[in-house]
């Protein structure tokens, strides 16, 4: 990973709502439980450099969902509550980048790097993390700052989450981001 002098990467954290700590309605079981604590780290970086900070949340449509507008879930976690200055994105589908300004944003602020982080793995943080590659994005992807749920298949079984997780960033590993844990982020990026 090289950053130029005049590089502002941009953080977009993905989904981090509270209700997301309802893991029984998720599936029942949950990897990483340190996800959201590194996200917060990388947070409290992206504020010290003073560099672009997105939130994307998801609000369902599906007014009975835990994310959904109204609910008590579809709020932040405290980890990584926004602060003023910091663009919160509203979504409803998988990605970031569908049905919002996203993109616009950041190419209006000339900005070619993103670090994505949140919630979860397989799903909206990979489908905003594939659309990122896809419009030229150069993209890095925290693995241990996002996590997903375990998932039943289409004959029934039950694949763990960390199956799910670690088949997620396989996928995306090279073809569409650079995949990165936080503490090797951090040290490249505080040579600068």
């Amino acid at each position: 990973m090289t950053f130029s002098v005049n590089d502002d990467p941009a953080l977009i954290l993905i989904d981090i709502q509270k209700g997301f700590d309802d893991i029984n309605y998720w599936g029942g079981e949950r990897n990483n439980p340190e996800a959201e604590l590194n996200a917060g780290k990388l947070l409290a970086f992206w504020r010290k450099k003073g560099w672009p900070v997105f939130h994307a949340k998801h609000c369902s449509n599906n007014p009975n969902s835990r994310l959904a507008e109204g609910q008590p879930g579809n709020e932040f976690q405290d980890v990584v509550a926004p602060i003023d200055g910091e663009v919160i994105i509203r979504k409803n589908v998988n990605s970031a980048f569908i049905g919002t300004d996203l993109k616009e944003q950041l190419e209006f602020r000339n900005i070619s790097k993103l670090v994505i982080a949140g919630l979860t793995t397989d799903q909206c943080v990979s489908t905003t993390t594939r659309m990122a590659g896809n419009f030229g994005f150069d993209t890095f992807l925290v693995e241990d700052a996002t996590a997903t749920f375990c998932k039943k298949g289409t004959k029934g079984q039950l694949f763990s989450a960390e199956i799910i997780h670690e088949t997620a960033l396989a996928s995306l590993n090279e073809e569409f981001a650079t995949v990165i844990t936080t503490e090797n982020l951090l040290k490249k990026l505080d040579i600068q």
